[in-house]
């Protein structure tokens, strides 16, 4: 079974919990074939790990979030792999492009879906050197026909000003471009690049 180094970084994180990736705010999304652009989810931040029937989730400092979120924990351990370990945003009102981020701090927290981004690891192999077109590729493989809980955050390509005009118009905070070629990195990184819309404003 696939098992995760402990970070050297601290010595505290807990067993099995892989920092995430976290994206550089930029102030355009960057041209060319070689990006893709994902909507900003309005959410938690969540790694996600099953190891058989065990299920646990952290947020990107490594705190449990698992008994706040039982809905992704029993979509996960309906996946179809022994071991697993996703990256993805935590968010209520799943059906709807505008999350309820407010809501994830109440009751409501017991509804929320992960939206997946990014596999780090599954059946025991590491995926982090992989670049991150075949990592999502796996991904979709992964999810398709997925519970509920359990969902595939799009990629999506074409004219990155077109695609962030489009997120603002719905009132999203903006959109993470990442390069498709690029390998899985915890801590902050170019690689992922994340553009804020001008006038956004977190709804109350």
């Amino acid at each position: 079974m696939w098992r995760q180094a402990r970070p050297a970084r601290s010595r505290r994180s807990p067993p099995g919990f892989i920092a995430p990736c976290i994206p550089t705010l930029a102030q355009v999304a960057p041209p060319g074939p070689l990006w893709v652009h994902e909507i900003k989810h309005d959410g938690y931040r969540i790694i996600a790990r099953k190891d058989g029937e065990r299920v646990r989730l952290w947020s990107r400092r490594g705190l449990s979030w698992t008994e706040a979120f039982p809905l992704i924990v029993e979509a996960l351990r309906a996946v179809p792999a022994d071991c697993v370990v996703l990256d993805g945003e935590a968010v209520l009102e799943c059906e709807d492009a505008r999350h309820d981020f407010h809501g994830l701090r109440t009751k409501a927290a017991k509804n929320a879906c992960l939206f997946a981004f990014d596999l780090l690891a599954v059946d025991g192999a590491d995926l982090r050197p992989a670049p991150l077109e075949k990592r999502r590729k796996r991904l979709a493989a992964l999810l398709a026909g997925a519970h509920p809980g359990l969902r595939l955050s799009e990629a999506l390509e074409g004219d990155r000003a077109l695609i962030l005009k489009h997120a603002c118009t719905l009132g999203l905070e903006g959109i993470v471009s990442k390069r498709r070629d690029a390998p899985y990195r915890s801590g902050r990184s170019r690689t992922w690049l994340k553009v804020k819309c001008e006038h956004y404003h977190r709804p109350r």
